[in-house]
């Protein structure tokens, strides 16, 4: 990978992130009481999708990277099977931060 990929790459995931955390901002947010609108309670439902999408996006575009890395240090050297595994599915844990509004929107 050279260098100008990596930059992209880690912008893309640094603006990923930032919306994700926006759209979690969005999600946790309070909903309406007042029933003028019937748009104002969905305004959570949207940040939650937001958040567990791109949250998604951000993983998969990781463990794209991760993955192919994993599989040549693998090519290389058989006994690092276990480092592999791990940085291959630390990505994971991105996705399950990014579904957490879903459990906590209380709605």
């Amino acid at each position: 990978m050279n260098k100008n990929t990596l930059k992209t790459s880690l912008r893309t995931l640094i603006v990923l992130l930032t919306l994700a955390l926006v759209a979690q901002g969005v999600a946790a947010e309070d909903p309406v009481t007042d029933d003028s609108s019937a748009t104002d309670g969905m305004t959570g439902d949207v940040g939650v999708g937001l958040a567990l999408g791109l949250a998604a996006i951000g993983a998969g575009f990781s463990q794209a990277a991760i993955g192919s890395a994993a599989v040549g240090m693998l090519a290389e050297d058989g006994s690092k099977f276990g480092v592999a595994l791990i940085f291959t599915a630390l990505p994971e844990s991105i996705v399950i931060l990014g579904a957490l509004p879903l459990f906590l929107g209380g709605n």
